[in-house]
């Protein structure tokens, strides 16, 4: 399978980069194609006004290396590990105008929408979240943002895992261990189960196959 780490700040080798690494460390020991992508490296401008800025041939004219990464490294992988620091209690602004951007290339406009609204469908999402303070409703927004995120795109919402720190690769001090969290998560991305029940969901006594509990 190919796992791609979405890398959302702009500062290298700080915590969240360190914690998409030891996740894909994970994905890679259990046989994965893994890469990590610096979105800070294509994600230059914000979403425009489609219908102002899209090109006669309903391509997007924002110019940055977005549509390359899209089509060739997002729409392409198996599952997708977004690593952010916490930016006022939600996602950088990096990945929130990531997930904008998605609008230009969902839309019918957009040549190739079919092949990107197929490609991201049942992608895996792990989220890796790197913040400055402890309190755990800090990242609630956020996941929840992600959580509707993959409602959206019909995506498995496998994994969240949190890490604390600030100055530069400080994450590996957290006592929690987050590292060891998020290279596990990286191992058993494929394997996590992934529910959402409704009221007319058929649901089993058991969650766990091959066990029967009484009662």
């Amino acid at each position: 399978m190919k796992v791609v780490a979405l890398h959302a700040s702009p500062r290298r080798g700080g915590n969240s980069q360190v914690l998409a690494e030891a996740c894909l460390e994970g994905a890679a020991t259990a046989g994965h194609e893994v890469e990590l992508v610096h979105l800070s490296d294509h994600v230059q401008a914000h979403l425009g006004d489609c219908r102002a800025c899209r090109g006669a041939d309903g391509r997007c004219t924002i110019d940055d290396g977005y549509e390359a990464m899209l089509l060739e490294r997002v729409v392409p992988a198996d599952a997708l590990v977004y690593a952010t620091p916490l930016w006022w209690y939600s996602a950088s602004g990096y990945l929130k105008t990531f997930v904008d951007r998605l609008f230009c290339f969902l839309a019918d406009s957009y040549p190739e929408s079919e092949r990107v609204a197929q490609g991201l469908r049942g992608t895996r999402v792990a989220l890796l979240v790197s913040a400055e303070e402890t309190y755990p409703g800090a990242s609630v927004p956020l996941v929840g943002q992600v959580q509707e995120l993959c409602r959206y795109l019909h995506q498995p919402f496998v994994g969240v895992v949190r890490g604390t720190g600030n100055t530069r690769g400080e994450v590996r001090d957290d006592p929690e261990q987050p590292l060891a969290a998020a290279e596990r998560l990286g191992r058993r991305l494929f394997e996590l189960t992934s529910t959402d029940y409704r009221v007319d969901t058929p649901r089993p006594n058991a969650v766990w196959s091959g066990r029967n509990p009484k009662g």
